[in-house]
């Protein structure tokens, strides 16, 4: 199942509440959150309490990114506010395997993350535990970067491993994604699509995600 998850990095914040129920009138399947602490990567956005109050808007499944040192201290803050997937970073949590027994055990979705330089190899272990594994496509802290190509060859080889052992994990790519390359990043085996500007900057945020799914819908047979 091919999916599409607006990051709202890219939102106008003023306007946030129109701009997130226009992705959901777009058809977005999960509204993605961009969580970062200044430490981890060079930049700072919102945490949890931010999270709760966005809940309200709409009952579409939060895709929660930590972009945070030590993830593990805020796992049952974020589920509190909402989340329904958290993906934390390979490169920021010490003992990764029990975060990720820490997120699976609040009944949430569990993701790992990782950076363009860090290897596949450094995740294998976790590969029965996880459900989604996002590839960063950008070196992350800010939206708007453009996408390093050089990512084929890790997602392509992410999705060899994973329908080679018949494993239920979803491969999300993040940064980078527009309209005109999600066809491409679609062919290298990826089904979840993290869009910020490329939808929240558009005249029209709502047909603008509907011209994304298409992308995905077509040849999708």
């Amino acid at each position: 199942m091919y999916k599409i998850s607006p990051s709202i990095l890219s939102a106008d914040f003023s306007n946030i509440k129109e701009d997130i129920l226009k992705t959901v009138e777009g058809g977005a399947d999960y509204i993605h959150l961009d969580v970062m602490d200044g430490l981890f990567v060079p930049n700072i956005t919102f945490g949890a309490p931010v999270i709760k109050k966005l809940r309200k808007i709409t009952n579409k499944p939060f895709d929660v990114h930590l972009m945070i040192e030590k993830p593990e201290r805020f796992i049952e803050d974020f589920k509190d506010a909402g989340a329904d997937i958290i993906t934390v970073h390979q490169e920021a949590s010490i003992h990764l395997h029990r975060t990720i027994t820490q997120i699976k055990s609040l009944g949430l979705k569990a993701g790992v993350s990782l950076n363009p330089a860090t290897p596949i190899e450094t995740i294998k272990h976790l590969l029965n535990d996880i459900d989604m594994i996002l590839i960063m496509t950008v070196n992350p802290g800010f939206g708007g970067q453009g996408l390093i190509k050089e990512m084929k060859e890790k997602v392509m080889e992410l999705r060899a491993i994973i329908d080679d052992n018949n494993l239920d994990i979803d491969i999300q790519v993040d940064g980078g994604v527009k309209l005109d390359n999600i066809e491409e990043l679609k062919s290298w085996g990826a089904n979840i699509f993290v869009v910020g500007s490329g939808i929240f900057k558009a005249k029209d945020i709502e047909l603008e995600t509907k011209k994304y799914k298409q992308k995905l819908i077509q040849k999708d047979s």
